[in-house]
């Protein structure tokens, strides 16, 4: 069967490693540290998908900068003990390899903590191009970093998908005009990611995989 994408282009939080609870502890750790006080679940993953400062920024713009330090020295020295590939994920990602599709990554994390998974989890080689926060002329939501990938990948949006787990994902990728394809096991509800309308929406692997062509 021949893959149904050129490229697929994918993120990496919620979508290929499993790093929700890292995150959400780490920002609760983060708000408890420099603001003094307990923050819900809700509150923590609200605007996850979009770069660290700026989401720092939408809790305490006086304080972001000392939220993203504390953040991320927290979530680094947890890093490798809390994250973990979803299953099912080098399987999928052999598959497109050996089909011939391009395979890229978007991600909103800084280059050094993309290093950090891509160490722990061995996935660096199978991706033609990585593309990371600040590392193109815009962040996700916007169009520009899948664009980006898409450049060093040489392949058209027509000719290629965005897979992600959050509203941001859903957006950046319908910017892009690639097709956009949410998955349900990350950060975000399907509801919130039905709200954005993506052409695909899968709940496993499974579906993932059909979904692509594979």
């Amino acid at each position: 069967m021949a893959p149904a994408f050129k490229a697929v282009v994918f993120d990496l939080d919620g979508t290929l490693v499993d790093s929700v609870e890292l995150i959400a502890v780490s920002f609760q750790h983060a708000i408890r540290v420099v603001l003094g006080r307990e923050a819900s679940y809700e509150e923590a993953m609200k605007h996850v998908g979009t770069p660290l400062k700026e989401q720092m920024v939408r809790i305490d713009p006086e304080k972001a900068d000392e939220l993203v330090a504390v953040y991320r020295d927290f979530n680094h020295r947890e890093h490798d003990r809390m994250l973990k590939l979803y299953d099912g994920i080098l399987d999928l990602l052999n598959e497109l390899t050996k089909a011939g599709c391009k395979l890229g990554l978007v991600t909103s994390k800084s280059r050094p903590t993309t290093q950090m998974a891509f160490d722990l989890t061995g996935i660096e080689p199978y991706f033609d191009a990585t593309v990371c926060c600040d590392e193109a002329p815009g962040n996700k939501p916007s169009a520009a970093p899948i664009l980006f990938c898409l450049e060093h990948l040489g392949v058209a949006p027509e000719d290629a998908s965005y897979v992600g787990d959050s509203p941001a994902d859903i957006q950046a990728a319908h910017a892009a005009k690639v097709t956009a394809i949410g998955v349900t096991w990350g950060v975000f509800s399907t509801e919130a990611l039905s709200a954005e309308k993506p052409e695909i929406l899968v709940h496993t692997m499974d579906e993932l995989a059909g979904a692509l062509g594979i």
